[in-house]
């Protein structure tokens, strides 16, 4: 079975100010001298959960996504993480999902969070993205997403059961705030049960310009729900390989997927 390296980062951002988020995340992605394969960045890493799109969003062209091409390449990693994009007139938050030889996959946040009027700026989006590495599958998700538990389901495609859960890792990338910390972590566990899969939670740490403070708890869960990595309050960079083996045991000592209600998400 293979391996996948990933290294989360969990950091403090520079409240709208890309230019020194890009500059502290650069040292922050040159300064891991183990081997990494996969490297998390935190929701709106460049600008902190801000509300003004018409001021600060990109471009799929723009200094961020260039940015991410230039140090995916340099690292020889996949770089991810969302920021604020434009595209045909439309505000997203936008996971991008950059490879070493300047391709990429994005995802639009699916779940916009209304109670910081979040649905009032961006559009929200409508399909999935899993990404394939290795043979790996990995499912990218934004922040408030992880309340919405059937986004996340493994889907055994309806009335069509297989043997393959859709599924590897489960990743969400968060601007998710200290005081609603008990529900980050208590729905991480929840994912990675009832999927079977490994999830990492990558949040950021620190006050944002709204007075809003973030304690990270950034997490990686194992499929039996069994935290294998936490970080609360202070920043951290922290690398770890993760066994296919591991997924695949638990699936088939456990098959409980195989019980599962079949669904199809109409989209």
């Amino acid at each position: 079975m293979s391996s996948l390296i990933f290294t989360l980062i969990q950091t403090k951002l520079h409240w709208e100010d890309k230019a020194a988020n890009l500059t502290m995340l650069q040292q922050k992605i040159s300064s891991i001298n183990d081997k990494t394969e996969v490297v998390i960045l935190p929701e709106m890493f460049s600008t902190g959960f801000s509300m003004q799109p018409e001021k600060f969003a990109e471009k799929m062209d723009g200094t961020t996504v260039e940015w991410m091409r230039k140090i995916s390449a340099e690292k020889k990693v996949i770089l991810t993480g969302s920021l604020m994009i434009e595209d045909e007139g439309n505000y997203y938050n936008r996971l991008i999902w950059m490879l070493p030889n300047g391709q990429m996959g994005y995802y639009d946040k699916r779940h916009l969070f209304a109670y910081a009027n979040e649905h009032n700026h961006y559009t929200s989006g409508n399909k999935r993205f899993i990404a394939s590495v290795k043979g790996w599958r990995i499912n990218c998700n934004v922040c408030y997403d992880l309340r919405f538990p059937v986004w996340a389901r493994q889907s055994n495609k309806g009335e069509e059961r297989t043997e393959e859960l859709e599924y590897d890792v489960l990743i969400y990338v968060a601007n998710w705030p200290e005081r609603r910390s008990l529900a980050w972590k208590t729905l991480l566990q929840a994912r990675a049960i009832e999927n079977q899969s490994f999830v990492i939670g990558v949040n950021r740490v620190g006050t944002d310009g709204n007075d809003i403070y973030y304690s990270g708890d950034s997490t990686i869960i194992n499929p039996m729900g069994e935290i294998i990595y936490y970080k609360a309050h202070d920043e951290d960079i922290f690398t770890i390989t993760l066994q296919k083996e591991e997924v695949e045991t638990v699936r088939e000592k456990m098959p409980f997927w195989r019980d599962a209600d079949p669904f199809i998400i109409i989209q």
